[in-house]
């Protein structure tokens, strides 16, 4: 077992939320124990990873022995999921998702250009990342694309005649998905595609093109339309200040 603080610098660029009416909480948050337990005693941390923690421990974030509480899954919802449950919160991860993206949009909207810049440039970077570059960092590279629900079937029908001229399957649906999809490169576009919960009433499907440095590998299609948008930075930075709280993120590695 590991736990890894995620220290980010991308949700830097959000700039400060306005100052509307003070919405209905939504998060119970109950007060710190005042002795809090030391991650000293969480087991199987290496040195650095506790060294680290116990940073966050001298501000006042403790570590709380597991209650019987059922695991958060390994999908899109589990930032969401996990603030609810940890909240014990009422509203469902598909809510309190749509309640981040709202916050979002309107710091997006209320900030001035160089603001907004930087949020697109940070979007970019997650989402739309030039393929010319960064290969010195990362074996593969996703560009991810919203796909309208109600235009699968239109999309199926443009591959198939790409396909019918002789063009090979991937490479058709490349040319399809890139032509028609939306792609995520702004802040419009980040807050649709954070909107999606992996739900039949979502209003898109996420498709995700993987790239090496040698091309195009693999195509994840999503035909089911389970896929979820997993809670990046810039929602950790929405979600921390909806609820006026610092949010910190450990990941929890089981070794078998």
């Amino acid at each position: 077992m590991g736990k890894l603080l995620c220290d980010s610098s991308v949700a830097e660029a959000l700039p400060p939320s306005p100052a509307p009416s003070p919405p209905t909480p939504l998060l119970t948050w109950t007060s710190p124990d005042p002795a809090p337990t030391s991650w000293t005693a969480v087991a199987a941390l290496e040195d650095q990873q506790r060294r680290r923690l116990h940073r966050i421990w001298e501000r006042g974030v403790a570590w709380k022995p597991p209650a019987p509480l059922p695991e958060v899954g390994a999908d899109g919802n589990c930032l969401f999921t996990a603030a609810r449950r940890a909240a014990a919160a009422k509203p469902d991860a598909r809510d309190l998702r749509h309640r981040i993206v709202r916050r979002f949009a309107d710091v997006y909207a209320a900030a001035d250009a160089p603001d907004r810049e930087a949020i697109d440039a940070a979007v970019r970077h997650l989402y739309a990342p030039d393929l010319n570059a960064g290969w010195g960092v990362h074996v593969v590279q996703d560009l991810k694309l919203l796909s309208p629900k109600a235009q699968r079937d239109d999309l199926d029908a443009a591959i198939r005649d790409l396909v019918d001229l002789g063009i090979q399957r991937e490479m058709a649906a490349e040319t399809i998905y890139k032509e028609r999809c939306m792609a995520v490169n702004d802040g419009d576009s980040w807050a649709k595609y954070m909107s999606v919960s992996g739900s039949a009433e979502d209003e898109h499907d996420i498709i995700a093109l993987q790239y090496t440095e040698e091309g195009l590998l693999t195509i994840d299609e999503n035909r089911d339309g389970h896929a979820a948008a997993f809670g990046d930075d810039i929602a950790i930075e929405c979600l921390a200040t909806e609820f006026k709280r610092e949010v910190y993120v450990a990941l929890l590695f089981l070794h078998q």
